[in-house]
């Protein structure tokens, strides 16, 4: 019943909400004058006619005092600290302001009695005043708050941000702080707020007595290498573990409870971020007209993100999709980069004169050519439509860039491209070997190539597909428990892509360092498991996500490779490595391209994959085990 009523009262209106209190503060201030006079005069007093007045009117100076103090727009639930301090000055003022009005009103010389009133009754009122106005707040807080069943969490880190998250957590509906974990040992069995800090290695005795639901990073400051250390600690646990956002939004006071997310899948990679060369960046961006082809894609989206940022004088947006065009003008449009010209152009990489007027009308300076179908198992089932766009479409593009004597030509390329088992791959590679031989002809274009691995969050990352099937309660599908893949974030995908362009004197294949190897059969569980769900299998029946195996697509590798031969060299930027790789001249060259684009026109599979073979010796249209 009581419940009922307490849920009936969070539903009101704020208005009802005031009234309410308003009304309760007056019963409580005569109350409290009636206690004043009882505890002075040492019996149970009630007023006579000439003090009536002085105590049930005592309201009409209290509630007033109270509203300008801000007493009635705080919310009940959540008073803290700040609410009570308000408490006490206008509780303080309201007591000098009624006990100086009566004794202003009604001053008698003869003694200590006044109309019947002790002094000593007004400094009982003022301490009664500010216990019961104070704490029927915190009462009322309390019985609300006990209300609803809160999920108990460990927060992981007890410097800055996990003191005032604890401050964010005490006024939350959601959660509650049982303890802080800490690397420090000068804070082991300190308390904060209340809340014990403990080292770590208490941590599973904590999760089973205290049934915690989810682990709190709060170190937005980590490095990314400590960072997966903490999680590789937390991950056995099976525990939902959730981190806080960047350090300036904790700096500027701008944390939220909403601002809690589920811990990053980049956070795996373990591996921190070299700091960019600006000089790098801007070399081929700022004050040109920079076109990007896929630009509304994974990478070409992302392209686009940053090179708007370095303030290009004219971005084009190339691309074939009406929907992706749409979306990623919009989104930089919105932007709003002041003297930056955005144009989307809608259209095919297959179409050279289109390419060719586009680039001569806009005086197009810089390209990155990141149109491309990656999917690899899509292209391998669509074999011909997979060359004319990555082969094909890389050739038309790139002589269109040396018609029009646009100055810089970057291809995104990938690492099925090395030793390709894939349609997709060996088309890529076809488009490498076009750009390296076009390098060697005469004209005013430098084309320059970098190759790297998966990015993760892309439209073709497995990361998006795993975090689906966990959400639909599984099953995970893996294609191989022995599968490894190489992963790099979009961001920095994109900026070493954009230095290492920079850095190209013609002809070179730049390939980025993606770090260690990752076992995607480890990457799902530990997504699993920091999900704060178990991996069902022989070994644990009553699991909650199944892993199935479901074998590898048509041209999937177990590995990926980033070189065909050993011939690399350092660059000024250590995760950025030039490439020296055998080529093929382009008298050689070009009769086989356009057997390959009419093979494709004709949509004849078996003698594309015989051109295939003959540019790219080491392909093999098989999976390599």
């Amino acid at each position: 019943m009581i419940k009922k009523i307490l849920y009936k009262m969070t539903l009101w209106s704020r208005i009802k909400k005031q009234v309410f209190m308003i009304l309760v503060d007056s019963v409580t201030i005569v109350l409290i004058l009636l206690s004043s006079f009882s505890l002075r005069l040492d019996y149970l007093y009630f007023p006579n006619e000439d003090m009536v007045w002085a105590i049930f009117g005592a309201p009409i100076v209290a509630i007033p005092i109270f509203y300008s103090f801000r007493l009635y727009l705080s919310i009940v639930r959540y008073i803290g600290f700040k609410d009570l301090w308000e408490v006490v000055q206008a509780a303080s003022l309201y007591s000098v302001v009624w006990g100086l009005g009566l004794y202003t009103l009604s001053v008698n010389l003869q003694g200590d009695l006044v109309m019947g009133i002790p002094r000593s009754v007004i400094l009982i009122n003022w301490m009664l005043s500010i216990i019961a106005i104070g704490g029927l707040r915190l009462v009322a807080r309390w019985v609300f708050n006990s209300k609803t069943k809160k999920i108990n969490v460990i927060i992981y880190g007890a410097g800055v941000a996990g003191r005032q998250l604890a401050i964010v957590l005490n006024q939350s509906d959601k959660y509650k702080a049982i303890s802080f974990i800490d690397d420090s040992i000068t804070n082991h069995k300190q308390s904060i707020n209340g809340i014990k800090v403990l080292s770590p290695k208490y941590l599973g005795k904590i999760i089973v007595q205290q049934n915690i639901s989810e682990v709190l990073i709060a170190i937005p400051s980590l490095s990314r290498i400590r960072r997966r250390e903490i999680i590789d600690f937390l991950e056995p646990y099976s525990i939902l573990v959730r981190s806080l956002p960047s350090v300036d939004e904790i700096v500027e006071g701008r944390l939220k409870i909403e601002d809690l997310k589920k811990i990053d899948i980049h956070d795996l990679l373990g591996r921190d971020q070299v700091k960019a060369n600006n000089n790098l960046l801007k070399l081929k961006i700022t004050d040109k007209v920079v076109l990007v082809t896929g630009a509304g894609g994974s990478i070409g989206s992302e392209l686009c993100r940053q090179i708007l940022s370095l303030k290009p004088k004219k971005l084009i947006l190339f691309e074939v999709s009406e929907h992706a065009l749409y979306q990623i003008e919009q989104e930089l449009v919105s932007i709003e980069v002041p003297n930056v010209e955005i144009e989307g152009v809608l259209g095919s990489v297959r179409n050279y004169l289109k390419l060719e007027s586009i680039y001569k009308e806009h005086g197009v300076q810089t390209i990155y050519h990141a149109a491309a179908y990656k999917h690899v198992p899509i292209v391998e089932l669509n074999q011909s439509e997979g060359i004319l766009n990555n082969s094909i479409g890389t050739w038309m593009a790139a002589e269109a860039a040396i018609t029009a004597k646009v100055e810089t030509f970057v291809l995104i390329s990938t690492d099925k491209a090395v030793r390709p088992t894939n349609i997709m791959g060996a088309s890529k590679r076809v488009a490498e070997l076009v750009l390296q031989a076009l390098e060697k002809r005469k004209h005013k274009t430098c084309f320059t190539m970098v190759r790297f691995g998966n990015v993760l969050d892309s439209s073709g990352s497995v990361i998006p597909l795993f975090r689906r099937q966990i959400e639909k309660g599984g099953p995970v599908t893996v294609t191989d428990k022995n599968i490894v893949r190489y992963f790099m974030t979009i961001r920095e995908a994109v900026e070493l892509v954009i230095q290492a362009g920079a850095m190209g004197k013609g002809g070179e294949v730049f390939v980025l360092d993606m770090g260690e190897p990752v076992l995607i059969n480890e990457l799902a569980i530990k997504i699993i498991n920091l999900s704060g769900l178990q991996v069902r299998n022989e070994n644990n029946p009553d699991g909650d996500i199944e892993i199935s195996y479901i074998g590898l697509r048509p041209g999937e590798k177990l590995f990926e490779e980033l070189l065909i031969g050993e011939n690399v060299t350092k660059t000024e930027n250590s995760l950025i490595y030039r490439a020296e790789e055998i080529m093929i001249d382009w008298d050689s060259l070009n009769p086989v391209l356009k057997e390959l684009e009419d093979a494709s026109n004709k949509n004849q599979d078996n003698k594309i994959k015989e051109i295939l073979m003959q540019l790219v010796p080491e392909f093999v249209s098989k999976p390599l085990i």
